[in-house]
């Protein structure tokens, strides 16, 4: 069964991590919430990041607000996909966490959503996307899904 962890910079970012939780349940896709920052706890990233592939990721969604490092600390110390999610915080309301995230040098991408709640929804879709290539079970969900008119069924 595929994997994927979800990263959030501050218990605080819980509401919009949660968007994500019934759509990776409805995809039958585990997830672990973690919470750990690129900035108060940047030896914890590294660690998780390092070893996530051993460790039976598939992918990982990180967030972040403001600064946003988050999401581009992650994809620096793995090969898993990371997709960034944009917080809405601060002065710019999430303007420069996207600009954070989606102004990735060469070499380290990250695949950016949308800022806050409909971003972390889309995160938990493109997750199941990227694992529905090996995980014949959530092709058949995301075709359930686009029939219902991106809505889950039920």
């Amino acid at each position: 069964m595929a994997k994927v962890a979800i990263l959030m910079g501050s218990e605080s970012d819980r509401p919009v991590v949660n968007e994500a939780v019934p759509f990776l349940d409805y995809f039958n896709i585990e997830y672990e919430i973690r919470v750990m920052s690129a900035h108060r706890t940047p030896g914890e990233v590294q660690e998780f990041a390092s070893s996530a592939e051993k460790n039976g990721y598939s992918a990982i969604i990180a967030c972040a607000g403001m600064a946003a490092h988050l999401p581009g600390v992650v994809a620096a110390y793995t090969i898993l996909p990371v997709i960034g999610v944009p917080l809405a915080a601060g002065a710019l309301n999430g303007v420069d966490s996207l600009y954070a995230i989606v102004q990735m040098p060469a070499g380290v991408p990250v695949a950016t959503m949308a800022i806050g709640k409909s971003g972390m929804k889309n995160a938990a879709i493109f997750a199941a996307q990227l694992i529905s290539r090996w995980d014949k079970s959530v092709v058949e969900r995301l075709h359930s899904f686009k029939e219902n008119k991106c809505r889950i069924p039920g």
